[in-house]
């Protein structure tokens, strides 16, 4: 059963085609949100199958809210993490602090979730897998628009007109190239640079992060359960992005492996680690910025079109509510231009705060300076006897639309009137 409230007032008995570049978790999300709106949807995905697996993401605030609607909330309760300790190190390896991980993060413990980013796709993904059409191993050449629509050209050689085309393939979005130019004009660099991949749990780690510094450099070390297998992350600080490294491999690792070179602790063994690994993802912390997040019959949803970057935790719940403000407008407005313009009303001002953390203390767990490191330790020895800070307004402040759905799809069920009535405050 589904409890959602996006409209599904459709306006016309012709459905509307829609092309969604992106199958990572905005892409889904507004797949199923649209064709529960009477869409027809098409997802084109870069990568030959979904990526399961991966890293640990956040579901904050109103994302929770999102996703209950969704009907999802209970199997992504039973995928939580549940890490249950963050332990702060010494230079020389230490202990300095072990704190809960939700005094940290912002996290409300009880409420928000921690799961692998392979959950929640692969939760996505089979809410729609019957009802949307996905072209694996293909991604599009050429957008041409017209009044009629956007004539597509894809890699495989492929054409098809579609209503509209929207972007949710990440922050380095090909879609936002081909329309909007080149991603520097649009994108923040933060400072930090990091490679994340996975080793061997040696450790006997559970349940738990374990994280070194020294000034610039972090190191750190993910039990996402009791698995044998860690996801290690090295972060370090770089003044200017590195980006003729990115799309080389072996370059970053070098860059990597030089820039630890002597550190203490665990980092020699995971940079060696980081050598051997076959699925080593390597990027510089950023924002994507923009003015509009459209244009013509073309729009951008979640990191494509405002990535607020790791140090906020915040990326897949900004894409869920993302996905749903956008799938809503459109199911509410029949002109394309009205519905962008009500997506990006609706939206901007949650984004705005959550991209905004950075500037707030989001990037205090790795300190450039030692005057800055002592400063964050002596804040973490205080957290130890401390209770636990409240949640971030900026996690829960968009209140999602409350519509009630006029009709239903034949595999789903009508939520009442109630579930659809509660705002997230």
């Amino acid at each position: 059963m589904t409890t959602d409230c996006v409209s599904t007032d459709v306006r016309t008995t012709a459905k509307r085609k829609v092309l969604i570049s992106g199958a990572s978790i905005a892409g889904p999300a507004l797949a199923y949100w649209l064709h529960r709106s009477g869409f027809e949807v098409t997802v084109v995905e870069q990568a030959g199958a979904l990526r399961d697996g991966g890293y640990p993401i956040d579901i904050r605030g109103t994302a929770i809210e999102v996703v209950r609607r969704m009907g999802i909330l209970p199997q992504l309760r039973d995928a939580h993490i549940d890490s249950r300790r963050c332990t702060f190190l010494d230079v020389d390896g230490s202990e300095l602090a072990a704190v809960n991980p939700s005094a940290v993060a912002g996290g409300v413990e009880g409420r928000d979730l921690e799961v692998r980013r392979g959950d929640l796709a692969v939760s996505l993904y089979a809410m729609i897998r019957d009802d949307v059409e996905f072209l694996f191993n293909d991604s599009i050449d050429t957008l041409h628009q017209s009044e009629r629509g956007v004539d597509v050209t894809f890699h495989s050689g492929q054409q098809q007109t579609f209503e509209l085309v929207v972007g949710a393939d990440g922050m380095h979005s090909q879609t936002r190239a081909a329309l909007f130019g080149p991603e520097e004009q649009f994108h923040r660099y933060l400072g930090y640079c990091f490679a994340i991949f996975t080793m061997p749990n040696t450790l006997g780690l559970s349940h738990e992060v374990v994280l070194w510094n020294t000034p610039g450099k972090a190191a750190a070390l993910y039990a996402v359960g009791d698995d044998d297998e860690l996801h290690a992350f090295l972060n370090f600080h770089q003044p200017d992005p590195p980006f003729e490294v990115l799309r080389n491999p072996d370059a970053q690792r070098d860059l990597v492996a030089a820039t630890f070179a002597g550190a203490g602790w665990e980092v020699p063994r995971m940079v060696k680690a980081m050598r051997d690994a076959d699925d080593l993802f390597f990027d510089t912390a950023g924002q994507i910025r923009m003015p509009h997040w459209s244009s013509g019959r073309v729009a951008l949803v979640g990191d494509a079109a405002y990535a607020p970057s790791f140090l906020t935790g915040q990326g897949s719940s900004l894409a869920l509510a993302g996905a749903y403000l956008l799938a809503d407008a459109l199911a509410t407005n029949q002109d394309h231009s009205a519905a962008f313009a009500a997506y990006e009303r609706g939206l901007r001002e949650f984004v705005g705060m959550n991209q905004a953390l950075v500037d707030n203390g989001a990037a205090i767990l790795f300190p450039t300076t030692v005057q800055a490191l002592e400063q964050r330790n002596a804040r973490l020895r205080d957290l130890v006897t401390m209770p636990a800070a409240p949640a971030r307004p900026a996690h829960s402040a968009l209140t999602l639309p409350e519509f009630t759905p006029t009709a239903t799809g034949p595999d789903y069920d009508r939520p009442s009137g109630a579930a659809c009535a509660r705002p997230v405050r």
